[in-house]
């Protein structure tokens, strides 16, 4: 990918919207004015192929939220690693004391992302580390490193919204790097998509409309897995839950819905070794 993540922005605007609900699952304070005009016509254009959207969103950042506190509360993490980061704003709106963060992505996404948050009165800008990675030539291991993170602390690693877009090759070298370059009771936390959705196979109109738009956006799905585990397993990793978009909403939402559609969306938890903390 050249040029900043529209996706990233589309996602932005999202949180924003979900910030405005009547009984929203997190607020983000910051999201409207970092998502701009821009953001939200993507968004409102996306509608118009996945209704869902929106809900699926704020269900995978409520998630991930909850994890980032029982990684610290539970586990005493002190290291966060936004990996693909795009607009994300955890480290601005989760300050635990002692947590350092770090956020890496693309060089431009990352550029635009500062150029907005300095315009953005009471951002504290240096919440986060930034590690600016081209992950098609560089590792973002040794760009952490470089940055200042520590291989000898548990970390916990959000890749958020970046899976679906790789390539498989593109996966496995990057899992396999966290899994071999970090320290073995770090979680790696990502969401990804069936493999019909990847494939563009026996899909419905409306998931056809879905991956035609965010590959009209430069960004086309290119990776999807029914069954996540035995590539993870080569990459690693030695623990592995997932949850999946359903799951998600009778917990969160209190309801169990079929028209929302998207079921294929999953977040996985891995981990080089087991556990000793119960995860969500």
């Amino acid at each position: 990918m050249q040029g900043a993540s529209k996706t990233a922005l589309m996602v932005c605007a999202y949180r924003a919207r979900i910030s405005r609900w009547e009984r929203p699952l997190f607020v983000d304070r910051w999201a409207e004015a970092l998502a701009g005009e821009d953001g939200h016509a993507i968004a409102r254009a996306f509608d118009t192929h996945w209704p869902a959207m929106e809900s699926w969103m704020a269900l995978r950042v409520a998630y991930l939220d909850r994890l980032v506190g029982l990684a610290v509360d539970r586990v005493g993490v002190r290291q966060v690693v936004i990996l693909g980061a795009g607009y994300d704003t955890r480290a601005a709106r989760l300050p635990y004391a002692g947590v350092r963060w770090f956020e890496v992505d693309h060089p431009d996404t990352q550029a635009a992302k500062r150029e907005r948050l300095a315009a953005l009165p009471g951002y504290p800008v240096d919440a986060a580390t930034y590690a600016p990675c081209d992950f098609e030539r560089e590792d973002p291991i040794d760009r952490l490193l470089a940055a200042g993170m520590s291989p000898r602390e548990q970390t916990l690693v959000i890749w958020e919204g970046v899976v679906p877009y790789l390539t498989e090759a593109a996966v496995r070298a990057t899992a396999t790097r966290l899994a071999s370059g970090l320290d073995p009771r770090s979680i790696v936390a990502f969401d990804c998509v069936g493999k019909n959705m990847a494939d563009g196979a026996r899909l419905n109109e409306q998931d056809q409309g879905t991956r035609a738009f965010v590959g009209d956006l430069a960004e086309p799905v290119r990776f999807g897995s029914d069954h996540i585990t035995p590539l993870l397993a080569a990459c690693g990793y030695r623990w592995v839950r997932s949850v999946g978009f359903d799951d998600l909403a009778l917990q969160f939402l209190g309801d169990y819905d079929r028209d929302r559609l998207f079921r294929f969306q999953r977040i996985v938890l891995c981990s080089p070794s087991t556990p000793d903390t119960p995860w969500p």
